[in-house]
């Protein structure tokens, strides 16, 4: 079997990379909602969207933090198959569609919300891809048959397993739950952008469903 070394292959360097790539991307998305609204303006539509997306980010906050304490600290140690990296491969990604689509909610526009899940759904393709060839080359069969049983994304709630204990390292939690609260910032940013373009400092240029 051929193996990669962790010198080779930095998953912590991919994960930073995967980072700026996303946060460089969500800033255009930003800067173009700053200059639109939606076509249905200020009214119980946009508070629809907004509200659906605030339980999205809050499924995205306590979703993730699941998965860490499943994966904390696991990752380059052993293949992950259960909870719910038993229904899915990446969950984590999974729950952060989530967000992302929680985040882009918070202008009232369906169609932000939809390009702030596709820069995150792109850019974690290419994550995804880095990370399973690492895994793969790293764990060989194991991480081979753990892919044929499991979906990439899925989930797949016919394969769950669990285990009956779990050795939980706190940091890892917690730094899950700390990058995740990161979304709910879009609730004081969007509802400046608001009052900003009411008040004139901010010109509507294009509306958006």
């Amino acid at each position: 079997m051929t193996t990669v070394s962790t010198d080779a292959f930095d998953l912590q360097r991919i994960q930073k990379i995967r980072k700026w790539a996303i946060g460089l991307c969500l800033l255009a998305v930003v800067v173009l909602a700053m200059f639109t609204s939606t076509w249905w303006g200020e009214g119980p539509i946009s508070e629809a969207v907004e509200s659906v997306g605030l339980g999205a980010i809050v499924l995205s906050i306590v979703g993730r933090a699941w998965c860490s304490l499943y994966i904390g600290g696991r990752k380059k140690a052993e293949v992950v198959s259960t909870g719910p990296y038993s229904l899915s491969r990446n969950p984590l990604y999974v729950f952060s569609y989530a967000g992302a689509f929680g985040v882009g909610a918070q202008t009232g526009s369906m169609t932000i919300a939809a390009l702030f899940v596709l820069i995150a759904v792109v850019v974690f393709h290419f994550t995804i891809a880095q990370e399973e060839a690492w895994l793969s080359a790293e764990f060989g069969e194991s991480y081979k048959a753990y892919m044929a049983r499991t979906p990439r994304c899925g989930p797949d709630f016919s394969k769950w397993r669990d285990e009956e204990n779990l050795n939980i390292k706190p940091r890892f939690f917690l730094t899950t739950i700390r990058d995740g609260l990161v979304f709910l910032l879009a609730i004081p940013v969007f509802e400046g952008v608001d009052m900003a373009q009411a008040v004139g400092w901010l010109p509507v240029l294009l509306r958006l469903p």
